[in-house]
């Protein structure tokens, strides 16, 4: 049976290293985010990373195995398709990808007991799948440099 997803990215060896690319995928998001919207992201990613030391890191920290378990039925068909560019293949089904990893965000928000936080997500949310939607191409890399 070929390794899950689950089982190469959060390998104790490779967790600390893809959590730390993740940070990477948001900051090259957020620098290229600009008017209304993206004002607002780069609010929402000040008020949480301001929040509290270490929040931010805790937070992709605990998101990472739902965030994986969400991409494993898009990586399993495309190994099996034998896809070349794995964020092509998320970006070819964008609208789905989206709203599977915001579902995790969402879940996330409706449990959290930290009011700032949870009304900065909500101003973002309603322009979070579009933004989500563009940041596919480089979420698909950081899985191939680990999976493929």
């Amino acid at each position: 049976m070929p390794a899950t997803l689950r089982d190469i990215l959060l390998a104790p060896d490779t967790r600390p290293h893809v959590i730390d690319d993740c940070f990477t995928v948001i900051e090259l998001e957020l620098a290229e985010k600009s008017g209304i919207s993206g004002n607002a992201v780069k609010l929402a990613y000040r008020t949480a990373s301001s929040f509290a030391p270490g929040y931010l890191r805790a937070t992709v920290e605990s998101m990472l195995p739902d965030i994986v378990d969400s991409l494993q039925p898009y990586w399993a068909d495309f190994t099996a398709s034998g896809g070349a560019e794995f964020g092509d293949y998320l970006g070819k089904r964008s609208d789905e990808v989206a709203e599977s990893l915001l579902s995790v965000t969402d879940a996330m928000a409706a449990h959290s007991e930290r009011p700032v936080i949870v009304k900065a997500y909500g101003a973002v949310r309603g322009s979070a799948t579009t933004h989500v939607q563009g940041a596919l191409p480089r979420v698909g890399d950081l899985v191939l440099k680990y999976a493929g």
